[in-house]
């Protein structure tokens, strides 16, 4: 790798359109002290310092895209609500395009509120409408899917399932066969009760628990050998071009025809793992329409998901660490 010019392509990044289709959410952090028990229930009482938005579920894959300078817009359902206003303002004060972003009469958006103090999550409060979109909605975002296509050309369209009902089975094969009448690499992070929906999509990005879980498998032993055989399993069902499976803290694989590597994790002073999937996918994605080089995608996206996992909380990968690391590590 070391003839790959990485400051070269991260400025292609800025190049490349990249849509988002998924489970939208808007991330609510209650900051407060305890000093006290309620006199009403023996519950402690938060007294509220501050309060923090900040975008979750599939908006972060698409602010991971945004921070290394990509063309993000979201393909997604909010509601016709304030928490669906905030988060529109903050896509857009985030560079991403929400113009594919449609709001429905039927549905609310997604709000998952945290109270903490002294650094613990006292407790979460879900607000949130998970059953599967009406087919008027479906219709809706379908209709908005097939305009962005045509009207932006973009190179790769990232599904990302929370199972919140906004892909449903007939949207995910709808949106697929669309990218593949336009041209358009598609890739996912599957959750379990869309697994197999994905038939035919070009990058199938779980992690190993969600494919063990998938396949019915119960080894506990990581192989190049069994990691192949899993490979040809998803085959069989999905037709799918490339095998992305996160390993945790052994690594990524990946699989392409007789392709097929694992690539080690790097050392890292593990906080947090939260979001690293979704950065995962975002820089494979874009390393992928980039330069079609699987190898790289792998090697990029491992390296990324190991620096998200060094930062409390879930963050964006930032571009600048990112290039350092990759000019490091592979250069």
């Amino acid at each position: 790798m070391s003839s790959i010019d990485f400051d070269k392509l991260f400025e292609q990044f800025s190049s490349i359109k990249t849509g988002v289709i998924g489970d939208v959410m808007l991330d609510t952090y209650w900051w407060g002290h305890v000093d006290r028990i309620s006199p009403e229930a023996p519950v402690p009482v938060v007294a509220l310092d501050k309060k923090e938005y900040r975008i979750g579920g599939a908006g972060n894959v698409a602010l991971n895209l945004a921070s290394l300078g990509a063309r993000v817009s979201v393909l997604s359902m909010i509601g016709q609500d304030d928490d669906g206003r905030i988060l529109k303002k903050m896509f857009e004060a985030s560079g991403i395009n929400t113009d594919f972003l449609s709001p429905s009469g039927s549905r609310i958006t997604t709000n998952k509120s945290r109270i903490i103090s002294r650094n613990q999550q006292m407790m979460r409060l879900d607000a949130e409408i998970t059953k599967d979109l009406d087919v008027n909605d479906e219709n809706k975002l379908l209709e908005l899917v097939e305009k962005y296509l045509v009207d932006e050309k973009p190179q790769v369209i990232i599904f990302e399932d929370y199972n919140k009902g906004v892909l449903t089975e007939r949207v995910i094969k709808a949106v697929i066969a669309l990218c593949k009448k336009y041209g358009v690499i598609s890739a996912v992070d599957p959750k379990r009760k869309n697994f197999f929906t994905y038939n035919g999509v070009d990058i199938f990005k779980p992690n190993l628990k969600e494919v063990k879980d998938g396949l019915n498998l119960i080894t506990d032993d990581i192989s190049i050998s069994i990691l192949e055989d899993i490979h040809r399993q998803l085959q069989n069902k999905l037709q799918h071009s490339i095998s992305f499976i996160t390993l945790s803290e052994k690594g990524v694989f990946y699989q392409q025809n007789n392709s097929a590597r694992i690539i080690p994790s790097h050392l890292r002073n593990i906080s947090d793992v939260s979001g690293a999937g979704d950065t995962v996918i975002a820089v494979a994605s874009l390393l992928y329409a980039a330069t079609k080089n699987i190898d790289l995608m792998a090697e990029v996206a491992n390296i990324a998901g190991g620096i998200v996992c060094e930062e409390v909380g879930t963050v964006a990968i930032r571009k600048d660490i990112l290039l350092e690391e990759c000019k490091q590590l592979l250069g």
